[in-house]
């Protein structure tokens, strides 16, 4: 395959079901999606119709019961734990409603944890961590904690830290979720435009229909299965 087609993502006939008390329910009924080079799409989905599963399985972090998912053009459902944490390591950022940061490190630090995870020495990990944190606005406030961070501030923290890795794939659940509208409108367009400034492939939810209409498309997620507008 020339490495021109390659698409940094595919989710191809993904079915998954859950166990509840004696009944099973599910979930994601054959989807397929896939995701272009500098692609953002937008997810639409009600709650409890499989938004999260699909982010989990497209990050790696969840197997599906039957489907195939390539990144890269790589197969990665019969790799093992290890190599799916190294291949997410290295080609996947994760971006949650919550921002999940260590409230005993820095902002700074929070970024360059995985880096160095990733084997990044850590001046080199600071480097760019600071220059992720002052693209987002952030250059007088790597030092601080993120008790001391608004939740704007948080959440742009959160973003540079999925940035850290250079990945080829940002997945997001509900980025701005957790903000006022205001704040969510800024933040959301700054990490539109590190998304496309990067040349990611982005898949992100969102019930705001204001901030899909931003997007390239937008997949709607019915009945386990996806269409696009």
């Amino acid at each position: 395959m020339n490495s021109q087609t390659v698409l940094p993502l595919i989710l191809e006939e993904i079915s998954h079901s859950y166990i509840s008390g004696e009944e099973t329910l599910t979930i994601l009924k054959g989807l397929n999606l896939s995701l272009k080079a500098g692609e953002i799409v937008g997810l639409v989905a009600p709650s409890g119709t499989g938004k999260s599963t699909l982010l989990h399985i497209a990050g790696l972090l969840e197997t599906p019961d039957k489907g195939r998912v390539v990144v890269n053009g790589q197969p990665i459902t019969a790799l093992s734990d290890k190599e799916k944490t190294r291949i997410r390591l290295k080609s996947i950022g994760f971006v949650y409603q919550f921002h999940h940061l260590l409230g005993e490190f820095t902002a700074v630090e929070n970024v360059m944890l995985p880096m160095m995870i990733a084997g990044v020495d850590q001046s080199t990990a600071r480097k760019r961590a600071e220059e992720l944190l002052s693209g987002f606005g952030l250059a007088k406030r790597v030092n601080h904690l993120p008790g001391k961070l608004s939740g704007g501030e948080k959440q742009r923290v959160a973003i540079a830290r999925a940035l850290a890795n250079r990945p080829q794939i940002l997945l997001a659940d509900e980025p701005t979720g957790n903000l006022d509208n205001q704040t969510a409108e800024v933040v959301f367009k700054e990490f539109l435009s590190a998304a496309r400034d990067h040349g990611l492939a982005a898949l992100i939810a969102t019930h705001n229909a204001e901030l899909t209409d931003q997007m390239d498309k937008v997949a709607i997620m019915e009945n386990g299965q996806c269409s696009f507008r």
